[in-house]
């Protein structure tokens, strides 16, 4: 009975209207009195910012904040495929004639994901990883490998948690959720990085609108608070790095594996 009361008042909390009052928030001059509180209760590491928490004009500035050069090391070779996100695994593993098997107890149509795209017919038999942002993270998210912006697509959605609790008891949640997907082809295939909002904020941004090609680990978009991110890899391209698995916690820059041309 709880259960189906929490799942009830989630449904209600979903609709924009809510997520664009807590954005004005979010964006307010007042807001910035709340990054300290912000910062003590996540256990955020604020050195690793680009500038000190007071010179943050807002709490949205604070939390797509940038970091100083060097924090984050991107592996190097042109065939490696490196976390898009600081993030936890919540889910990884071969796609299944188009389905990704298992995220939290549910399975995902690929075509659903990504809104009946053309494009889903190059990874239905990829690798997929669910990558989840917690607010402790460090919330912009770069390049997975170097490439050409193909096509982007934005698919206006809900704003359902995508914490434990949403991906467990609401049904489809990456498939209902708010979506800004950019297919990056590369060297050796393309990769699909399928930036999911979450509740009460759900707004996802290109860090640079005009943007058309990335160098692995650039400056790709950022969350205006916490969320998911799913990374496809086109099917026959990609062998995951040994060791890696579901529940590690990943750095942007971190080897995921590599790459090689599809046959």
């Amino acid at each position: 009975m709880v259960k189906q009361l929490l799942r009830l008042m989630t449904e209600l909390s979903s609709h924009r209207w809510l997520s664009r009052i807590m954005g004005a928030l979010a964006h307010s001059r007042i807001s910035r009195f709340l990054i300290p509180v912000f910062i003590r209760s996540y256990h955020i590491p604020a050195v690793e910012a680009e500038h000190s928490p007071g010179d943050y004009r807002t709490l949205n500035e604070f939390f797509s904040r940038r970091l100083k050069p060097g924090m984050r090391p991107v592996a190097e070779g042109d065939d490696a495929l490196v976390s898009p996100v600081d993030a936890l695994i919540t889910a990884m593993g071969d796609i299944t004639s188009g389905t990704l098997m298992n995220v939290k107890g549910q399975d995902y149509n690929l075509e659903e994901l990504l809104n009946h795209s053309p494009h889903l017919e190059r990874y239905k038999k990829g690798f997929f990883f669910v990558l989840y942002l917690s607010p402790t993270d460090y919330h912009r998210i770069h390049s997975p490998l170097s490439g050409y912006k193909v096509e982007s697509d934005y698919i206006r959605g809900r704003a359902y948690p995508v914490n434990e609790f949403g991906m467990r008891h609401m049904k489809g949640v990456l498939s209902r959720n708010e979506r800004l997907i950019t297919y990056i082809a590369g060297k050796h295939g393309e990769a699909a990085v399928v930036k999911v909002g979450a509740m009460n904020v759900s707004s996802i941004r290109y860090a640079d609108e005009q943007a058309s090609e990335w160098e692995k680990g650039g400056d790709l978009a950022y969350f205006e608070f916490g969320s998911t991110v799913v990374l496809l890899t086109e099917s026959g391209t990609f062998t995951p790095r040994p060791g890696l698995r579901k529940n590690m916690k990943v750095k942007m820059g971190e080897l995921l594996g590599t790459m090689r041309a599809p046959l």
